[in-house]
């Protein structure tokens, strides 16, 4: 009997551990819960809530249809219409292009040869509930209405899968429709090929934004097609294969088997060969949805965060997650990779790739990536120099591998020059800086006039005080590498270039105005709040309110260029407190998030809050940085205040809710601001961690009272790179009133 009692209690010894165990396992924080894809999917935020792995080759994601700047990505959350599932998207840019490869199922046979116009012409289309849709990392989920079929979305790096759910006894079909186009983008050839009763195979050439957009696919089904219908543009036709600018098809299968069905899909900018080497071998949807959510959990964690606040965990992982959709893998997994003018280049140890939107990322976007994808920003960089062997010249806005020459600048440089102040390894340092001086010194885009003039006249170029600002700090990102090689002459000769914002510096009014080429006169009527979207204007989507801060590089010979810290902080002050009437017959769009004047929702104001720093006040870089962190980011689908542009948002915000930013980019330095989490663990490599910790932080604490850097008092407004690599504990105490003492100096 004793015997019989000992083993009942140690059973329920064992149980209860077991039970603990569980509770614990359960307990475990699981950061792809705490995201949530549609964040920025309303508004102008331009995102996609599709399947896709941390800078993966494929996004599969839905499709609303409609062409307009809102569905840049394809999709608005506004939207109830859906018309399919297509393959490459673009996450928060300005300009639509891709969606490329369109999937869609239908239980009936429709009319492929209805020339459709718009979207209310497409056959295939159907309604949908945001009630019955479902977005995770790596998985998408949505129920279409109108044939009743349930859709399931997952990806590997290069293999996108679908699982279809009919409605039992209802006919099994699947459109595919390579004439489908969003926005800028038109089909030029395409072509469909029945390989056997469980593949197809093609490819979709069509020119958009990326001019030259060539993409080779294959797909693969869990049933046989039991038969299927080929159309050329309008006509339909008999075979195997069809050729044309526009061709569809409908495949259908058996039903007796099951309910379900299953589909891969690869593409290659290459070949049908390469996309068939790209196909996982394997066609299961649950193992794959598994290992995306596996892949994402591993980089969310690189940043964990402590915090009471739900809503700040979410929109802080979700931030965490649109900062690493791009850029995308763009080589093969043989390592071709197509360039814009059809050569095939092989990246020999390293992953070519794209999407490159340098004029946001290269600000607050690439920095991160140093930090939390070390491995990829030395791959990007290579893929720079590949485009760089090609073109003689860095690359401004890369769509799969094309050159789009979207925005000003060549902010190539600065993500070089970041990298290799940041330690990072794997890529031809010298090959970077002949490519960096050889950029520079080219005519184009405006550098023959910066050349002769030492800034772009206004009557010569459209935005050129914005040109000219971007020129002056590449020029000096390219003399900071000259120092670092011993290219002394080349480091006086860059450095001295790098001035060029000295010609354009009003003094009177405090503004960067655009001036004539007789080196005296302004451009009159001079109206700080006009804005003239990209013409006529000597602004980047903006106006001389938001533009006359771009002089990250040398912010203390700013500072004096307005007369002292006094001047200079009063006229930042009214920067977030003016009226935010913006004049003009044509304003940009891309002014949105406005604080006063001050626009969060386009990147040129990113850096201006951290400038307070610089002047003797970082109390107001506390104030100003915690109020555009509440105002500007929510967890709604409007939770986004201006296009995501590739990470850039979602990048600010991770870097300042941690307490800091890359104010200058390239520098390798990073601004103090105000932390909004009680403790923030950057893990690093060797097993080492840097932990920011915020003690008595809240929605009033928000000012800096005193720190500590590994135990010692800390009074600097900025830390370097190399010092939090070192790892280590960074403490601020924070309080409701600012502690003016802390981080100031005497002049």
């Amino acid at each position: 009997m004793k015997n019989f009692k000992l083993s009942i209690l140690l059973l329920v010894f064992i149980t209860s551990c077991k039970n603990n165990t569980t509770s614990k396992n359960t307990n475990k924080q699981t950061f792809t819960n705490e995201v949530n894809p549609f964040i920025g999917t309303g508004g102008h935020g331009h995102t996609y809530p599709g399947a896709t792995v941390p800078f993966g080759m494929l996004q599969v994601s839905p499709d609303n249809g409609i062409s307009s700047w809102d569905w840049c990505s394809g999709y608005h959350y506004t939207d109830s219409i859906m018309v399919g599932f297509s393959h490459l998207h673009l996450s928060g840019t300005g300009i639509g292009d891709l969606a490329d490869i369109l999937l869609m199922p239908s239980n009936k046979k429709v009319d492929l040869t209805i020339d459709t116009k718009n979207r209310d012409s497409i056959p295939y289309k159907s309604t949908y509930s945001h009630n019955n849709e479902t977005s995770k990392p790596g998985y998408y989920q949505v129920f279409l209405e109108t044939p009743k079929i349930n859709v399931e979305l997952t990806s590997s790096l290069r293999t996108a899968y679908h699982k279809y759910t009919f409605t039992k006894n209802d006919e099994q079909s699947v459109v595919l429709d390579l004439g489908f186009a969003i926005n800028w983008d038109t089909a030029l050839d395409t072509q469909i090929n029945i390989e056997n009763e469980y593949t197809i195979s093609g490819y979709r050439f069509s020119k958009g934004w990326a001019k030259n957009q060539k993409v080779f696919f294959v797909a693969e089904f869990s049933k046989p097609i039991a038969h299927y219908s080929l159309v050329a543009n309008q006509e339909s036709v008999d075979g195997t294969t069809v050729k044309a600018e526009k061709t569809k098809s409908q495949l259908f299968f058996n039903t007796e088997d099951s309910d379900e069905l299953l589909v891969k899909v690869a593409v290659s900018s290459v070949s049908i060969n390469n996309a068939k080497e790209n196909l996982d071998t394997d066609l299961n949807f649950d193992n794959t949805k598994s290992n995306a959510n596996n892949i994402w959990e591993n980089a969310l964690s690189n940043i964990q965060v402590e915090t009471p606040i739900d809503s700040l965990k979410t929109i802080f992982y979700t931030a965490m997650y649109h900062t690493q959709l791009a850029p995308v893998t763009f080589s093969d997994q043989n390592g071709q990779f197509r360039k814009e003018n059809d050569a095939i280049e092989t990246a020999n140890n390293y992953i070519a790739y794209s999407t490159l939107s340098l004029w946001d990322t290269f600000r607050a976007e690439n920095p991160l990536l140093s930090i939390i994808a070390p491995d990829k920003t030395s791959d990007i960089i290579n893929s720079m120099l590949a485009y760089y062997e090609t073109h003689k010249i860095l690359p401004v806005w890369t769509l799969y591998a094309n050159e789009t020459n979207t925005m000003t600048g060549y902010h190539s440089i600065p993500v070089i020059v970041n990298a290799y102040k940041n330690g990072i390894k794997g890529f031809d340092i010298e090959k970077a800086y002949e490519a960096m001086k050889t950029t520079m010194m080219q005519d184009e885009r405006g550098l023959n006039y910066y050349k002769e003039y030492g800034y772009i006249p206004y009557e010569l170029l459209d935005e050129s005080v914005t040109i000219t600002l971007e020129y002056a700090y590449d020029d000096w990102c390219v003399a900071q590498m000259a120092k670092e090689l011993g290219e002394m002459e080349d480091y006086e000769f860059f450095l001295n270039r790098s001035k060029a914002y000295e010609y354009l510096f009003d003094a009177k009014t405090g503004f960067m105005r655009g001036k004539s080429k007789d080196g005296k006169s302004w451009n009159e009527p001079f109206d700080p709040k006009h804005s003239n979207h990209r013409e006529q204007t000597d602004y980047t989507e903006g106006n001389a309110w938001q533009h006359s801060w771009f002089v990250p590089h040398n912010v203390d010979n700013f500072i004096s260029l307005h007369g002292g810290d006094e001047i200079f902080t009063t006229r930042l002050e009214q920067l977030f407190t003016e009226s935010s009437e913006i004049t003009g017959n044509n304003i940009s769009a891309d002014i949105s998030g406005l604080i006063g004047q001050y626009a969060h929702g386009n990147e040129p104001s990113h850096h201006i809050a951290y400038m307070f720093n610089h002047a003797n006040q970082p109390w107001r870089t506390q104030y100003w940085v915690r109020h555009i962190l509440d105002t500007q980011y929510n967890t709604t689908p409007n939770g986004l205040s201006g296009n995501e542009d590739c990470g850039q948002m979602s990048a600010w915000y991770v870097f300042s809710s941690i307490g800091l930013y890359p104010m200058n980019p390239a520098s390798g330095d990073y601004e103090i601001g105000s932390p909004i989490f009680e403790k923030s663990t950057i893990k690093l490599a060797n097993n080492k961690t840097f932990v920011i910790k915020a003690e008595n932080v809240s929605d009033k604490n928000i000012y800096i009272q005193s720190a500590t850097l590994n135990n010692q008092a800390f009074n600097n407004t900025s830390i370097s790179h190399q010092q939090i690599m070192k790892g280590g504990t960074l403490k601020f105490v924070m309080g409701a009133t600012p502690n003016k003492n802390w981080g100031t100096v005497n002049k």
